[in-house]
């Protein structure tokens, strides 16, 4: 595929060669490193949407001030590969997201124009008050500036952060990213009131909006009020919610104009003495005309053909359990119309999108607001409706505190749906799922389950539906199901109870959860060289099931405990029980499976998982080694350790 023709960007290694770049220039450069970016992520896939509605802004950024010194935050860090592309990283791009490749988001160990990670939302505000400090302190840092959206900005932990950067008084910038809506005004109609801008002081700078929005004609000068009002609340208070904690507040500015942003950009590094906020609209899927006529404006997309758009995603041949999910959650709820459903500003990536299609009075977006809406379902839950509450594993740590008193501690009946449970892939770290099972097994009151397949999982929505007597959890993978036969409805498990899936007399594997399908392969693997292994499926990891965990360990000589969590998690509840029934006194071989103590970097899932030891060779191996077996001799080798 040709690359794109890019004569200023090939000039571009690191952000200082942009300073000697007339205006012009720079609004052509934009113009480059957007279409680098669309090419980038055709052939790896990625965040493309967010990226593209902020090229004009991340270029002027770089321009304006001086980085790495001055430290950008970048919130969430999915809209960050303009950024890539201009910090040195231009040539990685086509490893993006790869394994052995460029993050997807900011990474400190990946470049030191990347000054905070992040993957999770809204803590840019926090970060760059924190570099503020450090630099008020003495240390060689210069400006902080946080660049947030209007999604990440709604959550508790952003108005925190501005409270307390606002009673500090400090000199910092947060760039409010407004991709909701966008101002397209007339050639010349806001350069008109930015052209007297170096001369005036900063104070006048929050009377630009209000000038500019008088210049305009009717519907455009409408829409720029309510762009503005988006931010300052009641119109007629005599300041904005941010001037009130304590910031300087400019905008709406036109973030797709480059003489726009780096005017304002220009006159608030030159004059601020305090805390700022730029309110800059942008465009998402800005200049790339599939992503914004599309729906989602290509937020997270597959690989695509550059000149139409259709991304080149593979068919299952199973439903991902994603789907799964939110179909048996539609079907239970046409006949038991107290089950709600609650997610955050996740609908389509936790299958809530399906239930609301449905039951859309019935279904609650409290968007990036993770410990609300763990309460919010509380508080339904004690009016006596039934939420599900569908939150990806690594969100979901976000509301832990309010899982534990205001669900755990009044033994609500809250059902929590886990999706992306173990290791995800391309999103890497930030996103896995490692360790659900270990911060909720911990706490009384609740029950925890983890599906081994689909056909499991429905059998799950229908036990949490059922279940009033306290708090319940079930967690299941990202990705397509293994292909099992589906039932129509689920059925009503018993709490606290495995099932054996394949019996054996050597050894004993018990799977927690989706690991299930490479246990049976171990088994295969074990069973070609003589050796049988019974297979059980735990089902729960609260209660375990301990007439099962005694029947396996009274006739086999080992144990093996599979799942796709951390250490502590579902094998050392097994191990504690064992313990303190005197079951590990005798001549039992017992091995614990997990993830190990490390963060393991983006790549395909099934390679995570041999990076983690915990392929069927693997367990295969583990199993032979318990039993005193030479694994190398049988074919399999590589314990992990």
């Amino acid at each position: 595929m040709t690359r794109p023709n890019t004569p200023i960007l090939d000039r571009i290694h690191v952000p200082s060669d942009m300073k000697g770049l007339s205006n012009s220039e720079l609004s052509a450069l934009a113009d480059e490193v957007r279409s680098e970016v669309v090419q980038a992520v055709s052939t790896t896939g990625g965040h493309l949407g967010s990226s593209l509605g902020v090229v004009e802004l991340t270029v002027a950024l770089h321009a304006v001030f001086d980085t790495p010194r001055d430290k950008l935050i970048w919130d969430v860090g999915h809209q960050c590969y303009p950024h890539k592309v201009l910090t040195a990283r231009r040539e990685r791009m086509s490893t993006l997201r790869q394994e052995g490749g460029l993050s997807g988001f900011t990474k400190r160990a990946e470049s030191e124009f990347d000054p905070f990670g992040a993957a999770h939302s809204s803590t840019s505000i926090s970060a760059a008050l924190g570099f503020t400090v450090a630099r008020d302190m003495g240390l060689p840092t210069g400006d902080a500036v946080a660049i947030i959206g209007d999604g990440s900005i709604s959550a508790g932990m952003a108005y925190e952060a501005l409270n307390n950067a606002g009673s500090e008084g400090r000199r910092m910038f947060v760039i409010l990213n407004d991709n909701e809506m966008s101002i397209a005004p007339p050639v010349g109609a806001m350069s008109k009131y930015l052209s007297g801008l170096y001369a005036s002081p900063l104070g006048e700078l929050q009377t630009m909006a209000e000038g500019f929005e008088s210049a305009l004609p009717g519907p455009l000068r409408d829409h720029a009020r309510r762009a503005r009002q988006l931010v300052t609340g009641v119109t007629g208070t005599g300041g904005t919610m941010f001037e009130d904690l304590g910031f300087q507040y400019i905008g709406p500015v036109d973030g797709h104009n480059m003489e726009q942003l780096l005017s304002v950009l220009r006159a608030a590094r030159t004059r601020a003495t305090g805390p700022v906020l730029i309110h800059c609209c942008t465009v998402k899927g800005k200049g790339y005309a599939p992503a914004e006529l599309s729906a989602d404006k290509y937020h997270g997309v597959a690989k695509f053909d550059v000149a139409t758009g259709v991304q080149a995603k593979s068919r299952p041949n199973a439903p991902s359990y994603t789907s799964v999910f939110g179909t048996a959650l539609s079907k239970l709820a046409e006949n038991d119309s107290n089950i709600v459903g609650i997610t955050a500003a996740m609908p389509s990536g936790t299958g809530m999108d399906i239930f609301a299609k449905q039951f859309p009075k019935r279904m609650f977006d409290v968007g990036i607001a993770e410990q609300h809406g763990v309460t919010f379902a509380a508080g339904m839950a004690a009016g006596g409706l039934k939420p599900f509450c569908a939150i990806y594993s690594s969100f979901l740590q976000r509301g832990y505190d309010q899982i534990v008193h205001d669900v755990a501690l009044q033994n609500l009946p809250v059902r929590f749906a886990i999706d992306r449970a173990g290791l995800v892939g391309a999103d890497g770290p930030t996103h896995a799922g490692a360790f659900d099972i270990g911060y909720l097994a911990a706490l009384p009151n609740m029950t925890v389950m983890a599906a081994s397949d689909e056909a499991e999982l429905v059998h799950m929505v229908a036990t949490a539906a059922a279940h009033d007597s306290g708090p319940i959890a079930f967690r299941y993978p990202r990705g397509s199901g293994t292909g099992v036969e589906m039932p129509e409805i689920g059925d009503v498990l018993e709490i606290g109870k495995g099932r054996i899936v394949r019996q054996g007399a050597d050894v004993a594997i018990l799977s927690f959860g989706a690991h299930l399908s490479e246990s049976l392969k171990a088994a295969d693997l074990m069973q070609q060289q003589g050796i049988t292994a019974t297979v059980a499926d735990a089902r729960f990891a609260k209660p375990l099931d301990h007439a099962l965990i005694r029947k396996l360990v009274k006739t086999h000589k080992a144990l093996i405990t599979i799942e796709q969590g951390s250490q502590g998690g579902f094998g050392a509840m097994v191990l504690h029980y064992l313990a303190g029934e005197g079951l590990l006194d005798g001549n039992l071989a017992i091995r614990t499976m997990t993830l190990p103590d490390r963060f393991i970097d983006q790549a395909a899932p099934d390679a995570m998982y041999a990076e983690a030891g915990l392929t069927a060779t693997d367990i295969a191996a583990t199993a032979l080694q318990a039993l005193g077996v030479d694994a190398q001799k049988l074919g399999v080798s590589g314990v992990p350790l």
